[in-house]
C-alpha cells in the first residue's frame, strides 16, 4: 500500500489496469486524474482487506476439520479469555426485572456513565459524563471515531503491526491507514519522531495507538508518549488511542493514557471496552470519551443512527464496575503465571523468538518457518501429536507492508497455565516436523 501512495502521490506516475479503461491515469493529469489514483488506491486498500478476511476463513475451515477429525484444538489465535465474568455482573443479568426491553438513550444509560467518570478516575483520567458515549463494543467506537473526525481520502498513521480491524473501519470510512513500522528485534518499540514525519502530508488528520498493544503486548513509554503528543499538536491531528487493555500491564511501568497528554485534549479520542476487563465480549459494551464537543455531535448522529447501545449489555456492564478488588486482582495475577509460562516455554524452543510482552495478554513470536500462515494452515490440516494440535493467528494478517510478518503468529494467553503447558509441547512437536522449517545460519 505504502509503495503504491509512493508510486502515485510522490512520483506522480500514472496507473493503468489492463482491460479496465476506467482506470487509465494517463487520460488526464486534472482532477480526475488524482480521482483515478485515489480510486486504484482504495482498490488495493480493499483487496488487503479481502485477504485478511479469506485468512479468517482458511482458518476458520482448517479448525473445522481438524475437530471433524476428532482432534484437539489449542486455541491461541484468539483473545477471548476464559476467566470468569464478575459475579456481580451476571447476578444483575439473572435480576432482570422489565415489563419491556426497550431503546436506551443513544449516547448510554446516564446511570452507567457517571459510574463510568468514578472509574476513570482511578488512572487519573477526568472526564465527565458527557464526555462519554457508550457503543456496541470498542469496534464501533473505533468506527464512529473515524466516520466522524475524517473525510475520504484522509491519512492515518498507525504503527504496525496493528489490530486488524483498524484497516476494515478505515475503509468504511473511506480513509487510508499508513502504517509506521515496529520491528521484533526492537521490542516493538516506536521508531524515532522523523520517520512519523516521513509520512505526514496535507491529507495526514490522525494517528492511531493501541496500549497496551494488541498484537504485540506492547506499552509505550512516556517518552513515546510525549512524542506522539508533540506530533499531534505540532500537526493538528487527531489521536485516537484504544486503551481497552489498561488493567494488564506486568513491568511495573506506569500507564500512560493518551488523556494523560497535556495541550491536546480537544484532539483525543478514546477507545474503550469491557470485553477484556470483565470477559464480557459477548454483551458488545465499549465507550467512546473525547472532550472535543464537535467529535461528540458527530458521533451522535451515528449514535442516533443506530438508535441504542445493547441494553442488556449496559446492565451488567454497569454492575461489573462493582467488581471487588479481588476480582481483578486473581484476574491480574492469572495473567502474570500465564505469561511467565507462555514467554519462557517459547524461549525454549529452538529457533523461536518472542519478546516479553508488558501488557495486554498477547505476544508475537518468530518462528523457524517459511510461511506461519502455512504452518498454521498445516498445524490444523495435517499435523498432530497424539491427538492434539494448536491454533494461532499468522501475524501477516496485522501488517500492511508486503511480507512483513510472514515468519511471525500472535499467540494469546487466554489459556490455563495446564494448557498452556502441554500446546508449548505441540508446537515444539509441529515445529520438528514441519516441512517448510527454516532454521537461521
Amino acid at each position: 500500500m505504502e509503495q503504491w501512495k509512493f508510486i502515485t502521490k510522490n512520483k506522480a506516475a500514472d496507473i493503468v489496469v489492463i482491460d479496465m479503461p476506467l482506470l487509465d491515469t494517463r487520460r488526464g493529469k486534472d482532477l480526475m486524474g488524482t480521482f483515478l489514483s485515489d480510486i486504484v488506491l482504495a482498490l488495493l486498500s480493499y483487496v488487503a482487506e479481502n485477504e485478511r478476511l479469506n485468512i479468517r476463513q482458511r482458518q476458520a475451515e482448517g479448525i473445522a476439520a481438524a475437530k471433524k477429525r476428532g482432534i484437539k484444538v489449542y486455541h491461541l489465535n484468539i483473545g477471548q479469555p476464559d476467566l470468569p465474568t464478575p459475579k456481580c455482573g451476571l447476578d444483575a443479568l439473572k435480576s432482570i426485572d422489565r415489563q419491556v426491553l426497550e431503546y436506551s438513550p443513544s449516547q448510554g444509560y446516564l446511570s452507567y456513565r457517571e459510574k463510568l467518570v468514578d472509574y476513570y478516575a482511578k488512572y487519573n483520567i477526568n472526564v465527565t459524563a458527557d464526555d462519554i458515549i457508550i457503543t456496541s463494543g470498542g469496534s464501533e467506537a473505533v468506527l464512529f471515531a473515524f466516520m466522524s473526525c475524517l473525510n475520504p481520502g484522509d491519512e492515518i498513521i498507525v504503527p504496525e503491526p496493528a489490530y486488524a480491524n483498524y484497516m476494515a473501519f478505515a475503509i468504511s470510512a473511506g480513509a487510508v491507514i499508513r502504517t509506521i513500522a515496529t520491528t521484533i528485534d526492537e521490542g516493538f518499540s516506536l521508531p524515532k519522531v522523523e520517520k512519523f514525519e516521513e509520512l505526514i502530508n496535507e491529507r495526514t488528520r490522525a494517528i492511531m495507538i493501541c496500549n497496551p498493544n494488541n498484537p504485540t503486548g506492547y506499552l509505550y513509554t512516556r517518552r513515546e508518549m510525549n512524542q506522539i503528543r508533540d506530533l499531534v499538536k505540532k500537526y493538528d491531528l487527531y489521536l485516537f488511542s484504544d486503551e481497552v487493555y489498561r488493567e494488564y500491564i506486568y513491568t511495573g511501568s506506569p500507564y500512560i493514557s493518551a488523556c494523560h497528554l497535556e495541550g491536546i485534549e480537544q484532539n483525543v479520542v478514546l477507545i474503550d471496552s469491557v470485553s477484556k476487563r470483565y470477559s464480557e465480549c459477548g454483551i458488545r459494551i465499549g465507550a467512546l470519551i473525547t472532550k472535543n464537543s464537535e467529535i461528540r455531535k458527530a458521533v451522535m448522529k451515528f449514535c442516533q443512527a443506530r438508535l441504542s447501545p445493547p441494553l442488556i449489555g449496559q446492565i451488567v456492564a454497569e454492575a461489573s464496575l462493582d467488581a471487588p478488588e479481588e476480582y481483578y486482582r486473581d484476574v491480574y495475577d492469572e495473567y502474570v503465571e500465564r505469561r511467565k509460562c507462555l514467554i519462557d516455554g517459547l524461549n525454549r524452543i529452538p529457533g523461536v523468538y518472542s519478546p516479553i510482552p508488558m501488557g495486554a495478554f498477547y505476544t508475537v513470536a518468530k518462528l523457524p518457518v517459511d510461511d506461519s500462515e502455512k504452518f498454521c494452515r498445516w498445524c490444523l490440516s495435517e499435523f498432530n501429536y497424539e491427538g492434539e494440535t494448536v491454533m494461532m493467528a499468522p501475524a501477516a494478517g496485522f501488517y500492511t507492508t508486503p511480507d512483513a510478518g510472514k515468519n511471525q503468529v500472535r499467540i494469546a494467553y487466554v489459556l490455563k497455565k495446564e494448557d498452556l503447558e502441554r500446546s508449548l509441547v505441540v508446537l515444539k512437536k509441529a515445529l520438528e516436523a514441519y516441512p517448510g522449517r527454516v532454521d537461521e545460519d
